[in-house]
């Protein structure tokens, strides 16, 4: 394949040498593949100015934003829609040259399309999209915009011109495709593929101390389902705190919960007001710390907001794969990840809200160790031949 020069236009894409996710992996891919990698993406030093710098051999402009996360909607939806021109005038200010021949951009945001445009027509560049968020409609099912407004009439019509613009889009499922092509119907058929979740195979933790490690989190003589991700309104961890309730006369099962979100407060006074004793609540971990714990864990743990009428794919069902964890879903019914799950034989899914159903499918799993192998070894067999980094690459090039 010949070497091309690709730019990469992201959101979340932390140093690797202090953390990675799909979007590292995926760079880092190509690089190891022998193209010629560029990436703009927001700054993690706090600095002062915009800075082009060599993170793992792989050329970065890191560019100082407004804050893109957090719980203020108004200083996030400014900070997006400030993102194109701020990522232009860093491209200026260091005299980078538009000459790719690839440029990709993931949702979200959205609003880096602009960018995007201003720069595919100086290069003459294909844009790829994976389009990982479709938005402003999920905003509009968790009630954080209203349909029809003038914000949402500004997005949807950037949503519009990021799919009229795209040479070809990678969809996570079929569900997702379908869904495009149903509410967007002017947008070209053969631009729309399918491009699902990938995540590097990392190497299993060695010589780890498990009894040390155990005592460390409180997980002794405890069988393990965790949850690691954003503790947001899309994953409604609700879920899986009303489960947990309802497993307490489980008393060798805890649910381990790590990460951060707009939802965390919302979730540890939940916990506390009900008195759940079986849940195990913790910021985020160091990745390795991370890995540790869920090479220990016995059951990966999937929850979504049941008011979505977009079909979400999480991302985070990967790491369970490459760590052989079989998986419990609680997922709204307009995703397609479920059928996927059965397909695969990886895990069990049930409807967002129905604790009863998602207390049956732990119980399964929980009372059947030789059934977590076989469906932790089906989701691990899954990634290896579908999923990693390098697959994504060739469908990307290939299109």
């Amino acid at each position: 394949m010949d070497k091309k020069k690709i730019l990469f236009l992201g959101l979340t894409f932390p140093p690797i040498d202090k953390n990675t996710n799909l979007y590292t992996d995926l760079m880092y891919a190509f690089h190891e593949m022998g193209h010629e990698v560029t990436v703009i993406a927001p700054d993690e030093e706090d600095r002062k100015s915009s800075e082009l710098v060599i993170e793992h051999e792989i050329r970065v402009l890191r560019v100082p934003t407004l804050a893109l996360f957090g719980k203020n909607k108004i200083v996030k939806g400014l900070s997006n829609i400030l993102l194109s021109n701020q990522y232009k005038r860093a491209f200026k200010r260091h005299g980078l040259t538009a000459d790719f021949d690839t440029i990709i951009i993931p949702t979200p945001p959205i609003t880096l399309i602009d960018f995007a445009v201003w720069i595919k027509k100086k290069s003459k560049a294909k844009l790829y999209l994976i389009l990982r968020d479709i938005f402003p409609q999920n905003a509009v099912d968790l009630d954080m915009m209203k349909k029809g407004g003038i914000i949402y009439n500004y997005f949807r019509k950037k949503e519009k011109k990021l799919y009229d613009q795209s040479d070809s889009i990678g969809c996570m499922s079929p569900a997702n495709i379908e869904f495009v092509k149903k509410h967007n119907p002017e947008v070209a058929v053969s631009k729309l593929h399918l491009l699902p979740n990938w995540e590097k195979i990392h190497e299993w933790p060695q010589n780890q101390d498990e009894k040390a490690l155990r005592k460390k989190y409180g997980l002794e003589n405890r069988i393990i389902a965790i949850f690691g991700g954003n503790v947001g309104i899309p994953q409604r961890v609700e879920n899986i705190i009303f489960l947990a309730e309802q497993c307490q006369e489980l008393k060798d099962l805890v649910f381990f919960i790590v990460g951060r979100g707009t939802e965390k407060d919302k979730i540890r006074a939940l916990i506390a007001d009900r008195k759940i004793n079986n849940v195990i609540l913790k910021d985020n971990l160091p990745r390795k710390d991370y890995n540790d714990v869920l090479a220990l864990a016995d059951i990966g743990l999937i929850s979504l907001n049941q008011d979505f009428t977009i079909p979400n794919f999480p991302s985070k069902v990967n790491a369970y794969y490459c760590f052989k964890k079989p998986v419990l879903a609680s997922v709204d019914v307009n995703t397609d990840f479920g059928s996927v799950q059965e397909e695969i034989g990886a895990g069990f899914w049930s409807p967002a809200g129905d604790t009863e159903a998602f207390k049956k499918n732990l119980l399964q799993l929980y009372s059947d160790l030789e059934l977590r192998k076989t469906m932790g070894e089906n989701g691990y067999k899954y990634m290896k031949e579908h999923l990693t980094p390098e697959k994504a690459c060739l469908t990307i090039l290939g299109r």
